[in-house]
């Protein structure tokens, strides 16, 4: 993902209708710093808060959540149930490993083809779908150790 200076978040959040303050920019900055981590309030509160002193935690829960409203970010849960927040709103999915607590992007055209060829065929009644997330849930598995012997 690419990194934006300060005027381009500015304008996302101003493209959102969201009034681009100081604490939305940083906390959005520190999300796009953050990408790949799918940070937890807590984890976007830590980076923020030795040059941001001012800012609290409630500030930064209530900024993801107001970003999420909006579609500047998208909420990802934890097998823990703890909400987590990814920079990246083009279409993918996610998986995610207990043991690690990592939570990986996972794109796929072929299975985001086959999802929506799936529901269209299904007709939902009274239901307009605008997108779907599928979240994988398993543990990494240790990569096998091969023992190579070699003849002298």
């Amino acid at each position: 993902m690419q990194q934006l200076n300060r005027e381009e978040v500015r304008k996302r959040l101003m493209s959102c209708s969201l009034k681009a303050t100081h604490q939305r920019i940083v906390v959005y900055e520190a999300l796009l710093e953050l990408h790949g981590h799918h940070p937890a309030a807590e984890e976007v509160y830590r980076l923020l808060k030795p040059a941001n002193p001012s800012i609290s935690l409630g500030t930064v829960y209530k900024t993801l959540d107001v970003f999420a409203e909006n579609g500047l970010v998208r909420r990802v849960l934890s097998e823990q149930g703890c909400k987590r927040y990814d920079a990246n709103t083009m279409a993918h999915n996610h998986i995610y490993c207990n043991n690690t607590r990592e939570i990986i992007d996972f794109e796929d055209a072929e299975l985001e083809e086959l999802l929506q060829n799936f529901f269209q065929r299904r007709n939902l009644q009274n239901f307009d779908m605008h997108s779907f997330a599928i979240q994988l849930t398993g543990n990494k598995k240790e990569p096998e150790k091969h023992i190579s012997i070699t003849k002298l």
